[in-house]
């Protein structure tokens, strides 16, 4: 028996919604996988080169144009405005279905009164671990984006976790270098426009951080913190975790430490935070041999205390494997380091349960 119901049991029309321009092969597969599911598949493009409207078209998918203005919501809405459905599910050329396809044909039974938030696996390229995030991607048809870069739909609406996983390869090496730039672009743009935004500022260190700007991406989070107002939103996990790598790339190991001090009571459930926290002390007992027999000891703690949290997927910014095996490998080699053979082979085993 088909999963999907009869036609005339269809009371919202759905539709996939992309802006793209030199999708590529990417394209195909991202259409291909949401195709069963939809009712229409909208593609907007914005300028490509490459054969993104032909691959398209063929995969079946509606197709306009749409001249580029710098501005990541005006091209969103403008495809939103052309789809037109009940319910619209929005993704990028870089992105697939991997799983939730019957949750998303279940909308077409279910009153568009809510935004869908769905999991987002970022592959960070071979050898890497992926990073998921919690987006709002399942959005009624009234709702639009707000902002130039990393646009985000404004709604008063609630939001309800969906069953639903896609893949991303937009972190990829490849695919970063491809985007050099571009961001960093628009959210300066951006910021001269709303100086006190501090969800723009976040991102602009979030960029800075990916390309490895270190000092530019701690000044940006320290900015971001500071325009904070009100309760601190989701984001600000992974702006902590952020800001320890990059002040430990800069050398700031002091620095780091402190800021990790304050905020040890809020992220006490945080196996990314406390990750970060044995990296940074490792670096510094690297640094300065001095200190190493005062850090050593917290460096095995907090490698602890990820083993003892397990994995907590449901932080922004979190990376599979800081409370599993990517922390029981650390332990492993720390423990070797220390001549402890015995606690390091019990770390690699568990390490090797991935």
């Amino acid at each position: 028996m088909s999963a999907e119901p009869p036609p005339a049991a269809r009371a919202w029309r759905t539709a996939l919604v992309m802006i793209v321009r030199d999708g590529g092969a990417g394209l195909s597969r991202a259409l291909a996988s949401m195709a069963p599911w939809v009712d229409e598949m909208v593609v907007l493009d914005t300028g490509s080169i490459d054969d993104s409207v032909a691959r398209a078209r063929a995969a079946g998918a509606r197709v306009a144009h749409f001249t580029w203005v710098n501005d990541f919501s005006a091209a969103r809405n403008a495809a939103l405005d052309l789809a037109g459905a009940d319910w619209h599910i929005v993704l990028d050329a870089d992105e697939w279905l991997i799983d939730g396809g019957p949750v998303l044909a279940a909308l077409r039974q279910q009153a568009p009164d809510h935004v869908g938030r769905i999991e987002v696996d970022s592959d960070q390229g071979e050898g890497q671990d992926s990073a998921p995030s919690w987006l709002s991607r399942v959005l009624p048809g009234a709702v639009r984006y707000r902002g130039r870069v990393h646009e985000q739909p404004a709604h008063t609406l609630p939001v309800r976790p969906l069953a639903v996983r896609l893949g991303h390869a937009g972190y990829r090496p490849a695919a970063l270098a491809a985007k050099a730039g571009r961001n960093a672009t628009l959210l300066q743009a951006a910021l001269h426009e709303q100086p006190q935004d501090a969800y723009l500022w976040y991102q602009l260190g979030k960029d800075h951080d990916v390309y490895e700007r270190w000092a530019e991406a701690v000044d940006a989070f320290n900015q971001a913190e500071q325009h904070l107002a009100g309760a601190a939103p989701a984001w600000l996990h992974d702006l902590t975790v952020r800001r320890l790598h990059a002040l430990k790339r800069c050398g700031r190991h002091a620095e780091a430490f402190e800021q990790a001090r304050q905020g040890l009571e809020r992220w006490q459930q945080s196996p990314d935070f406390f990750f970060a926290l044995g990296d940074l002390l490792l670096d510094w007992a690297a640094e300065q041999p001095a200190l190493a027999p005062e850090l050593i000891p917290m460096i095995e703690d907090a490698w602890q205390r990820c083993l003892a949290l397990g994995e907590h997927p449901e932080h922004e910014g979190a990376v599979r494997g800081r409370g599993s095996h990517l922390a029981a490998g650390n332990l492993a080699l720390l423990y070797d380091m220390v001549g402890r053979p015995a606690d390091a082979a019990h770390c690699r085993q568990l390490a090797a349960q991935r």
